[in-house]
């Protein structure tokens, strides 16, 4: 599987994989500080880097073609910058990490199943208030909360948990430094959807 980093070092760098090995990345990281003077920083606060964005500017084309149509595509898009941001601002405060590893596009895909699971509600996304969490062996953290529109009262609340690597890490990278500072996210996440002002018993999807 390959993996993303968010903000390694401060700014945004390529994308881990098994073709590339740490010297090449930290030796092109350090060519930029030295050809420029300084890192530039990405495109978007916050934001996961993807090695296949060159290629293909949209991370949402393998997925279903029903969720592809414009609005829904904006929606997803927000969503996933917006959750992208929560785990990037907690790396230090709250995960106490200085590398967050995640599978690639992760994060788009767990934007698409909340803009799904908000269709079916009367305000749809808008009223909604979306809590992130990232559970380890120290149990539940939280990582940010999101309200996509303020100005709504929210009517259900969607809670996503991101679920930590046991491995914690990737060996090359745990290396370099350390294990404390090194988190990699599993695949599988789960979301909670409960109706706020109801007696309905929450829902739970497991995504794998």
């Amino acid at each position: 599987m390959v993996y993303t980093t968010a903000l390694l070092f401060g700014n945004g760098v390529p994308v881990l994989s098994e073709e590339e090995t740490v010297i090449d990345m930290i030796g092109k990281y350090f060519s930029q500080l030295t050809s420029t003077g300084r890192v530039r920083s990405s495109a978007r606060r916050g934001s996961i880097e993807s090695c296949e964005e060159s290629e293909n500017n949209s991370p949402f084309s393998d997925l279903d073609a029903d969720c592809l149509e414009h609005g829904g595509r904006l929606l997803q898009q927000d969503m996933t910058r917006q959750i992208e941001c929560c785990l990037t601002e907690a790396k230090a405060s709250t995960l106490h990490c200085q590398v967050l590893l995640l599978p690639r596009h992760m994060t788009a895909r767990v934007g698409q199943d909340v803009v799904r699971s908000s269709a079916d509600e009367p305000c749809g996304l808008r009223g909604a208030s979306i809590k992130v969490y990232v559970e380890g062996k120290d149990g539940l953290k939280s990582v940010g909360s999101i309200f996509p529109d303020p100005s709504v009262t929210p009517t259900f609340e969607l809670s996503v948990v991101f679920k930590a690597d046991k491995d914690d890490g990737w060996p090359p990278i745990k290396h370099i430094f350390g294990t404390n500072k090194v988190l990699k996210l599993r695949p599988e996440y789960r979301l909670v959807k409960r109706k706020l002002y109801s007696s309905a018993s929450p829902v739970i999807h497991e995504f794998n």
